[in-house]
């Protein structure tokens, strides 16, 4: 081998390790600090307040859930399982107004049911799979968060620990947006606003359910 080749390898060889070495903080950068809160808006806030402000440790937190989950692909429902659970959230509404736990519970096990559908980790395993919609329904995922916990408060046994109407009913309206987003047939990313038909049903069940909590 020349000398003159030899020379040209060392050449490329180094300009592949400075092109890397460029990009490699780009990378970083694009699921770390203003791209993490760009992608998780209010989740990044949530995460950094749960981690008592200390900005790096959410950030490493919001990150591991994007490399984890970031290229999961969701499955498309089919349009008789779309018509199941739509009518399965309004049952939950319904019973709204003379059960709210149970309807809360209802709405917890059916947003982790479609969620599975979806394509998200089981419903068994609710940690994993509130971080997977996170990275893909960073806009409302809270609602789901909201109304596991009203589930879990009750499941304590104390009235203290317990969520009162008012509550469970909020974290029902929240969790209308992720519900409406998963079921959506041409929105796969959660930056969609829902249908016409899951604005008017959040519309129904805060103005009917407000008059249950004032009668309650």
């Amino acid at each position: 081998m020349s000398t003159g080749v030899i020379i040209v390898l060392i050449v490329i060889v180094v300009g592949v390790v400075a092109a890397a070495a460029v990009m490699a903080p780009r990378a970083r950068g694009a699921i770390g600090g203003s791209g993490l809160k760009r992608r998780f808006g209010p989740e990044y806030d949530r995460t950094v307040a749960r981690h008592d402000g200390d900005t790096k440790a959410a950030e490493r937190e919001l990150g591991e859930r994007v490399q984890q989950h970031g290229s999961l692909q969701q499955q498309p429902l089919e349009p008789a399982a779309r018509e199941q659970y739509q009518a399965r959230w309004a049952a939950a509404q319904e019973l709204f107004v003379d059960s709210p736990r149970q309807a809360t519970a209802d709405v917890d096990q059916l947003l982790g049911e479609v969620a599975g559908a979806r394509g998200f980790p089981d419903v068994a395993e609710y940690e994993k799979q509130f971080d997977a919609l996170s990275v893909h329904h960073a806009d409302h995922v809270h609602g789901y968060r909201r109304v596991h916990r009203v589930v879990d408060s009750g499941s304590n046994g104390t009235p203290e620990s317990q969520a009162g109407t008012e509550e469970m009913r909020e974290a029902m309206l929240e969790a209308r947006a992720l519900f409406d987003d998963l079921i959506s047939a041409d929105n796969s990313d959660g930056r969609g606003s829902g249908s016409s038909r899951g604005r008017a049903g959040r519309h129904t069940f805060g103005s009917v359910n407000r008059q249950a909590v004032k009668g309650s």
